[in-house]
């Protein structure tokens, strides 16, 4: 699978200086956490849900997270782990795994793992592994044990996305503490851990709080703080550090409006004015607000609960074309350059050492993610993604 695969060749030359590369469930776990970008997540009850995930990923869903937790109710559980089964088995029975996206399972306990993995039978082969809520250095070494006991049932890698989103995570006097703990346990298990999932929605929860479609995550500085230091603990650029995915965005259909738009008239000017229009009316300006701002503080790709968020953040993760200018000839000058180089679209510095890791973290990005012509910007790429939606 790859980014943009569901464009045509053709539209994809039109885009990218350099495609997006192709990926799979056996890829090293550093790639796919970059490639995570958008996760979809599905209630774990829908009846058609193995035609749900073809119709995704032909729309160009890359990964999707089937929930068996937050989203049903306890007594619909025994009926969901059923449905999963079945439809998992129904995935197999079509063929063409290789071009499904990553698939994870989002459990309640421990027991549920190996308790699934087991019923999956030869059916396990189409899934990437399993999402753990509530991650904390308490109660996430059972779910990883169960994950290595998965693992030797299967005889085959399963991966762990952790979510951080307990209220111990977010108080103030146990924050670093906790946050710290939950890392030690997680680096023992780093070859399994693509990405670290943030529960902002059960964060603001813990105080009563929720942000409306004309504010970001940032804007609730309670969430900033906790985002801030997750960042500070697992997205560290010295080897030591995790993918931490973006929060979700909570809004997708017109919700009314108290502030100005958030979208400026001139990149869609002549050319996809009708498209600004659209995601202004569905409250899109402020998703795309915060998967910059996301990106802006260390995280990359999002937790998505709609379709329509998936295109705007693939369109944001590509690289653009000045920024792989600048980040290769950061690292042109080889790991023991230094100095001060003028951008080659003369229009910033680019201090060698400073900025190394940066330029690394955006190569890696653009070989999942591609790198994209000169003068083609988001609007292009959204547009191009929208458009692949509808016509699948």
């Amino acid at each position: 699978m790859r980014h943009y695969g569901h464009l045509s060749a053709a539209q994809r030359r039109v885009l990218f200086h350099q495609e997006p590369a192709e990926f799979s469930l056996s890829s090293s776990v550093r790639t796919l956490g970059m490639a995570l970008g958008a996760t979809l997540y599905s209630p774990a009850t829908r009846p058609r849900l193995a035609a749900d995930i073809r119709k995704q990923q032909a729309a160009g869903v890359v990964s999707m997270v089937l929930c068996l937790e937050d989203s049903i109710s306890d007594a619909e559980v025994p009926g969901a782990e059923e449905n999963l089964v079945r439809q998992f088995a129904r995935l197999e029975r079509e063929g063409a795994d290789d071009r499904l996206p990553l698939l994870f399972i989002r459990v309640r306990t421990p027991g549920q793992i190996t308790d699934l993995t087991s019923r999956l039978g030869t059916a396990v082969r189409l899934l990437a592994g399993f999402v753990l809520p509530k991650f904390t250095a308490d109660g996430g070494p059972a779910f990883l044990e169960a994950l290595t006991g998965a693992e030797v049932m299967s005889g085959r890698r399963l991966l762990a996305m952790p979510i951080l989103e307990s209220p111990e995570l977010l108080h103030l006097e146990s924050r670093a503490e906790r946050l710290a703990a939950a890392a030690r346990v997680l680096d023992k298990y780093r070859e399994r851990i693509p990405a670290v999932r943030l529960g902002v929605t059960d964060f603001c929860s813990a105080y009563g709080l929720r942000r409306t479609p004309d504010m970001t995550a940032y804007d609730v500085h309670l969430v900033a703080s906790v985002i801030a230091d997750v960042v500070n603990v697992f997205g560290r650029a010295d080897g030591t550090g995790f993918t931490v995915s973006g929060p979700v965005w909570e809004y997708f259909r017109a919700q009314e409006r108290m502030f100005k738009p958030q979208l400026r008239r001139s990149p869609f000017s002549g050319r996809a004015e009708g498209l600004r229009a659209s995601l202004i009316e569905h409250n899109m300006d402020g998703l795309l607000q915060e998967i910059e701002l996301d990106q802006a503080n260390g995280l990359l790709g999002k937790t998505c609960i709609h379709p329509s968020h998936v295109a705007p953040v693939h369109a944001l993760s590509v690289v653009t074309h000045e920024e792989f200018s600048d980040a290769a000839d950061i690292l042109r000058t080889g790991p023991h350059g230094g100095g001060v180089l003028r951008s080659a679209y003369t229009n910033k510095m680019n201090e060698v050492k400073p900025h190394r890791a940066w330029a690394e973290r955006t190569i890696r990005r653009a070989e999942v993610f591609g790198v994209a012509r000169d003068g083609v910007d988001f609007v292009d790429l959204l547009a191009a993604g929208m458009e692949g939606e509808h016509t699948e």
